[in-house]
């Protein structure tokens, strides 16, 4: 890292360290000689050790997180820490207050910390929603997408406008947002691995959605690049081309289920019950509509060459996960049956309904 760090060496703290982005953000860092200290802030410690990790245990939700920049002195900030999905927060009041009074909070600290110099913050496509009216390509300046937003993509949405204010209260700051597609390969864990991960994949009856993923190596490498060129402003950050959705469901070798939307909605609804698929329902309207994001920008300016297509990351993660990593029907037995059973007496259904 040379193109923009002081000469003694980039003192970053990063969000989220225990999660993948994170920690795999601070393993790429680690024997970086433009780094001179890497701070972790989460509320548990990494799976592994990252020599020269000084680990803080700590809510960003608390304002004593300002704290913590403070005894640092750390100049640089990346904040990877906003969540698509409750997991281990609890639940989705948890996981918003968490999304986006944490970067209230984390930003207020920042505003005070004069050290502090440049500020990326790991942010997602889901602000664009998924709807008929939106563009086919959709780029950075596109706004017209509040109304119908929810759930992650609110949130994150949420805790843009927050960036946003901190970028004008502290000119001085370079100051980037990343929107990535869904990242897939053969470690990282989201609802979309999950829902691809399905032996049985339910979709929307009548709908075929274009499909863009980001390999999660291409994903750390692109908020490396942010860190490590002069930028400034919003890039969308995805795998080059597009699959529809039909074929990555024939590319991971798995059966596809067509539902009427709403109960394309209750099968998600019944997936995140019997724990199978933590897949929110707000998301849904990307599996019925998809989304497609242009990435010149972040190619111009942060130099930004994804390794992996999206049908190559795609490939990757079958490769590596998909097979291995599927829920198992012998497990739960009884129950996954039934679950199965059900979406399909309910498929059969809608096709009645839908030919009459």
């Amino acid at each position: 890292m040379t193109e923009n760090a002081t000469p003694e060496g980039r003192r970053i703290l990063i969000t989220g360290v225990s999660r993948f982005l994170g920690l795999r953000l601070a393993k790429r860092l680690e024997h970086d000689p433009g780094v001179a200290q890497i701070v972790g802030v989460d509320l548990e410690e990494p799976p592994v050790d990252i020599q020269g990790l000084e680990f803080v245990r700590a809510d960003i939700r608390n304002p004593l997180v300002a704290r913590v920049l403070e005894a640092t002195k750390v100049d640089t900030i990346v904040h990877t820490n906003i969540a698509s999905s409750p997991g281990r927060l609890g639940g989705r009041s948890q996981m918003k207050e968490s999304n986006v009074i944490g970067t209230m909070q984390l930003l207020a600290a920042a505003q005070r910390a004069t050290r502090v110099k440049k500020v990326v913050v790991k942010s997602s496509t889901a602000v664009y929603g998924s709807h008929p009216g939106e563009p086919s390509i959709i780029p950075e300046s596109y706004s017209d997408r509040q109304a119908d937003l929810s759930g992650y993509g609110k949130d994150c949405a949420e805790a843009e406008t927050y960036v946003r204010d901190f970028g004008r209260r502290r000119p001085d700051v370079e100051l980037s947002i990343l929107r990535t597609q869904n990242v897939i390969g053969p470690t990282v864990h989201t609802s979309i691995t999950e829902y691809l991960s399905l032996p049985v994949i339910p979709t929307a009856l009548g709908f075929d959605p274009r499909m863009q993923f980001l390999h999660e190596e291409d994903a750390v490498e692109a908020l490396y690049r942010a860190l490590l060129m002069n930028s400034r402003g919003i890039f969308n950050i995805a795998g080059e081309g597009v699959v529809y959705l039909s074929k990555a469901i024939r590319m991971l070798e798995r059966t596809q289920l067509p539902l009427l939307v709403p109960m394309a909605s209750s099968a998600a609804t019944l997936l995140r019950r019997f724990n199978l698929v933590d897949f929110p329902v707000d998301q849904l309207k990307l599996l019925v509509y998809g989304r497609v994001v242009d990435t010149r920008r972040a190619q111009a300016e942060l130099g930004f060459e994804p390794r992996y297509t999206t049908e190559q990351a795609l490939s990757d993660f079958r490769d590596h996960r998909a097979k291995d990593h599927a829920p198992e029907p012998s497990a739960h037995p009884t129950w996954e049956r039934e679950l199965f059973e059900y979406l399909r007496t309910k498929a059969e259904s809608d096709r009645r309904t839908t030919d009459a």
